[in-house]
């Protein structure tokens, strides 16, 4: 099994530019990306989210917008955490700050967000059609169906490592 040390260790998702977007798998058909009439399209929605994390509505549920920057971004289960690489020398390195970042990690609580999931999600590159997401860079994130309190902060745990952390945390019902 695969450690935080060894490289290659987690899968990332990049972004050629735009915002990253986690979507439940049952409503992949429902988003658009670029694709849509002239006056707008899903990818200008996810465009239009300010800050670090938005949520627009998709199908009968709703997609989370990794918004600010367009920076590789993984998942870590046991920390219930999307990872934003802004910097870092290696992926040790950034992966080996991540209990020390979640340590520092100063939420804002103005960004926080309720989200509730019918189940997994996939991470791709917002400007993609969901329909066309597994030709792309995407990763399969495994959530429980339920609601999640979604929170980011910006974390500089050290010397030249910056991150964006997303973290959900399961909210009782």
């Amino acid at each position: 099994m695969p450690r935080y040390a060894d490289p290659g260790a987690v899968q990332w998702v990049h972004s050629g530019g735009g915002p990253l977007i986690a979507i439940p798998e049952t409503v992949l058909p429902f988003w658009s990306g670029f694709e849509g009439d002239d006056i707008s399209c899903d990818y200008d929605r996810a465009c239009e989210v300010e800050g670090f994390i938005g949520l627009v509505p998709v199908g009968d549920t709703r997609a989370l917008v990794l918004a600010d920057e367009p920076a590789s971004t993984t998942y870590l289960p046991e920390h219930g955490t999307f990872v934003r690489w802004h910097a870092a020398r290696s992926e040790k390195e950034m992966l080996a700050a991540v209990p020390a970042a979640l340590e520092q990690a100063e939420w804002d609580p103005e960004e926080e967000a309720e989200w509730t999931v019918p189940g997994p999600v996939v991470l791709f590159e917002a400007v993609w059609p969901g329909t066309f997401s597994e030709g792309t860079d995407r990763l399969r994130v495994v959530l429980e169906p339920g609601r999640y309190g979604v929170r980011a902060a910006f974390v500089h745990p050290g010397p030249g490592t910056w991150m964006v952390l997303v973290q959900l945390r399961r909210l009782t019902p």
